[in-house]
């Protein structure tokens, strides 16, 4: 069996398999998607395929939509080249239970797939793209670095220096590239378009805004664009910016799924890493569960997300629900246990999750320290939430997510995962000394960068930006010397730019600096760090 669309019209072979097909017909929602562009997404990697991509089959199947989805990518473009149109723009999507059977679907609402390649045919397709009328939003999973125009000193990243004197046609970032054919939709009529970004991160919609009104600035002071495409982009009437939150673990394609697909008869089912590190495969696989929670604001209309299971509300309300999650009921507890995993011998975060001493840091952050402080939502309850997250999505040990990939830019997470949760308790108390689990999850992300597991052994961490930054400051400590660990911590723990806040001034600078202290004691000290402040609960 082939994954394309002459290897699907034999239905039978997949049907055996157990392989659900599409009942619209994937050729004619191609053809539809070249003609009449609606929708558009940015970023064309796995958590779009699986997540984004089964909203869109979801509303072709029940007829709510004709229109596929105009696949873009502007980074890697070899994921067009060897998971796109060798498979039709068609995907496998592989769902993982908690009690280990699997949901099997072939998704086709990729209607269209272009490398946003300046210079080349492609990228003329997709002005004309951009210049349809007819399209009315444009989404984005590019990650939260994708959005960043400047480093930690404030400058602007070599690549945008590149993309801001260069101008449109060269433009090479994701934000120059939108820049660019915004540009090009301005002067074709000034139609209305929705800019919706659906990455990870807080007050997504506002960071996407910012960055793209900064390249369409600093690219009318030179003279490329004119005065009246400011107006355009600023104005809320003709290009939105939504804010979103999104939720589906999405782990990197799994070498035991490709086995079973290949057994199962489906050819070509073998994952690839690109040159430029992008871990993709012809399916994807994921957990069941998924959130999407989307600001109702769209100038040129939308299809119909909410007949699709996403949540069409509010700014504010997006904004709670981001919060609930980000802040409290999910990645704080992800955040702080990915280290924990990597120092005591967990390659598999679901394996974390079923350590005595990892879980009750989870209770402890979720549960006790979390839930005191969340923000309700209303559309969806904090507790059953976190009662979801921690018994069925993060212990679910067929998912095959790995601690080092929840790690990867961890320094970049710390502000969001604990800094909110840190100043509600200034907030609510004057002081966040009461705290135990934040403090140990910061203590214990202090002790990974050493890159020395429980046992004395070394292990490379996750990359990150900062991480060799980070690394200097803490020379000189050694494993087995507490002693050794003087003054270097308080550079760390009293950067606002990493935590949101001074940790010294919320009670906690020292609290920390102890418990790290007691985690580099010597061999097992990690373990036992845990047991002291949590063997109790």
């Amino acid at each position: 069996m082939k994954l394309t669309l002459k290897g699907i019209s034999d239905r039978a072979a997949f049907e055996r398999a157990g392989i659900a097909l599409p009942s619209y017909d994937a050729a004619a929602v191609r053809q539809a998607t070249a003609e009449r562009p609606r929708w558009v997404h940015i970023g064309v990697g796995n958590i779009f395929r699986i997540f984004i991509g089964s909203i869109a089959d979801r509303l072709l199947t029940g007829g709510l939509m004709q229109e596929g989805v105009t696949c873009v990518e502007p980074y890697d473009y070899e994921v067009i080249d060897k998971i796109y149109r060798p498979f039709d723009n068609l995907m496998l999507s592989v769902i993982l239970h908690q009690d280990g059977t699997k949901t099997k679907r072939v998704l086709a609402p990729f209607g269209e797939a272009i490398a946003a390649k300046a210079g080349t045919p492609q990228w003329s397709r997709l002005k004309e793209v951009f210049c349809a009328p007819g399209l009315q939003l444009v989404s984005f999973t590019i990650t939260e670095k994708g959005y960043a125009l400047t480093g930690h000193d404030g400058r602007y990243l070599k690549w945008i220096e590149e993309d801001i004197r260069s101008g449109p046609e060269a433009a090479r970032s994701a934000m120059a590239v939108v820049a660019a054919m915004l540009h090009q939709r301005y002067r074709a009529g000034g139609y209305p378009l929705a800019l919706v970004s659906m990455d990870n991160c807080s007050h997504n919609g506002e960071k996407l805004r910012e960055s793209v009104l900064t390249i369409c600035r600093e690219w009318n002071k030179r003279g490329f664009v004119e005065d009246g495409f400011l107006e355009y982009v600023q104005n809320d009437r003709n290009i939105s910016f939504p804010w979103t939150m999104i939720d589906k673990i999405t782990p990197r394609p799994g070498q035991s799924v490709a086995d079973e697909l290949s057994a199962d008869g489906v050819e070509d089912m073998q994952p690839i890493v690109t040159d430029k590190k992008t871990f993709i495969a012809p399916f994807g696989n994921a957990e069941e569960a998924q959130y999407l929670v989307i600001e109702d604001h769209f100038p040129n209309g939308r299809p119909a997300l909410e007949k699709a299971g996403v949540y069409m509300t509010s700014r504010e309300t997006v904004d709670k629900a981001e919060k609930m999650k980000v802040n409290t009921c999910l990645n704080p507890i992800h955040t702080a246990l990915c280290t924990y995993d990597c120092m005591l011998g967990h390659t598999f975060f679901a394996d974390g999750m079923n350590d005595p001493e990892l879980a009750r840091l989870a209770s402890r952050i979720g549960y006790a320290e979390g839930l005191a402080v969340v923000t309700d939502p209303g559309i969806l309850n904090p507790k059953d939430f976190l009662d979801e997250v921690v018994h069925v999505r993060l212990s679910n040990p067929f998912l095959g997510d790995t601690s080092q990939r929840i790690a990867v830019d961890i320094s970049q997470m710390m502000g969001i995962r604990f800094g909110e949760t840190i100043k509600s308790y200034l907030q609510k108390d004057g002081t966040a000394a009461a705290l135990v689990g934040v403090p140990l999850a910061i203590a214990g992300w202090l002790r990974y960068l050493l890159a020395v597991d429980d046992d004395g052994k070394p292990f490379a961490p996750a990359p990150d930006p900062l991480l060799p930054e980070l690394q200097r400051q803490l020379a000189g400590i050694e494993l087995g010397r507490p002693e050794s660990a003087a003054d270097q911590l308080r550079p760390i723990l009293s950067n606002v730019n990493i935590f949101g806040v001074d940790l010294y001034n919320a009670g906690l600078g020292e609290k920390i600096e102890a418990m790290f202290r007691e985690e580099i004691a010597g061999p097992g000290a990690v373990r036992a760090t845990l047991r002291k402040y949590l063997g109790d609960l």
